[in-house]
């Protein structure tokens, strides 16, 4: 039983894709967790991590960038995203320092005018401009909302992030301790490491391969030596791009392998013995088995 004055709740990071939120979310617990690319779209489900300090516990909801959906895949994106804004004691929209206000920040801000849920603006990447042009970025998104505050970062360099994290405590509600303080993540080991092996891909294969792969772990066993062996698919959607991840001579395929199971090894303290296929599933980003099966579960929302 935690003493009176404990604070405890929920708040979610939402922003068109791209901006910075799992990196924001990465930094702020400490640890990696959801993963990071160039590419838009690389957080596919609602991923939450805890913060825990002697003044209280913040469970981060880290969402799918909040933009219109193209296909199957993109509406359930946007309805985890959606979905959160209810659900929260506190909005993190991060934002990026320019003045050019895009149909993907006038969409978000038609979202957050529906919920009366607090709402923080985050300007990351704080760093890359001069204080004059943070300055009138500031000056336009003031105009769009109404905020509790205001607060440039660099998520990257970790500037700023203990306002951040001041400023949430400041306004969540009195409440229980959710989860153990050594706990980071509700997430299932199986999905993390998945999630890794996504990230190496996405970014080794640059603009190779659109987004249409998705990555599943067959198996994942821990002999009695502590050595783990887990097997994973990488999912494409066309033979062609089959060929593309595998390169010539399997030389892809072993380079994901084993930057992933660098990090892998990293996050599980073991060693790891990581094999990864690859297969072709035609067009399974628009098909409610295929998303179902690879972890999108609208039921689940």
């Amino acid at each position: 039983m935690k003493e009176q004055g404990y604070k405890s709740g929920f708040v979610t990071l939402i922003g068109r894709p791209n901006v910075g939120k799992s990196t924001l979310m990465n930094h702020l617990i400490g640890q990696k967790i959801a993963i990071t690319s160039k590419k838009p779209q690389t957080t596919r489900n609602r991923i939450q991590t805890v913060y825990t300090d002697e003044r209280g516990q913040i469970v981060f909801l880290d969402t799918p960038g909040m933009n219109r959906a193209k296909n199957k895949l993109g509406e359930y994106m946007l309805s985890v995203a959606q979905h959160t804004l209810k659900e929260v004691d506190v909005i993190l929209w991060l934002v990026e320092p320019t003045t050019f206000v895009g149909e993907n920040e006038k969409y978000i801000v038609e979202q957050l005018k529906k919920v009366k849920t607090p709402v923080i603006l985050i300007v990351n990447k704080m760093d890359t401009v001069e204080q004059k042009e943070l300055d009138k970025a500031i000056a336009v998104y003031k105009q769009l909302l109404d905020y509790e505050k205001i607060i440039p970062v660099s998520a990257l360099r970790s500037r700023n992030l203990d306002t951040v994290i001041d400023t949430i405590m400041n306004k969540l509600p009195e409440g229980p301790q959710y989860y153990d303080e050594d706990t980071i993540t509700d997430q299932p080991m199986r999905q993390i490491v998945a999630e890794l092996i996504r990230e190496k891909a996405l970014r080794l294969l640059e603009q190779e391969i659109p987004h249409g792969i998705a990555v599943t772990i067959e198996q994942m066993k821990r002999r009695e030596n502590g050595l783990y062996d887990i097997d994973a698919s990488i999912i494409c959607e066309k033979a062609s791009h089959k060929g593309i991840i595998i390169g010539k001579n399997g030389s892809m395929l072993k380079k994901i392998g084993s930057t992933a199971r660098r990090d892998v090894e990293q996050m599980l303290e073991a060693r790891v013995n990581l094999q990864i296929w690859v297969k072709v599933r035609k067009e399974w980003r628009d098909s409610d088995i295929f998303l179902k099966n690879f972890g999108y579960n609208k039921s689940d929302i």
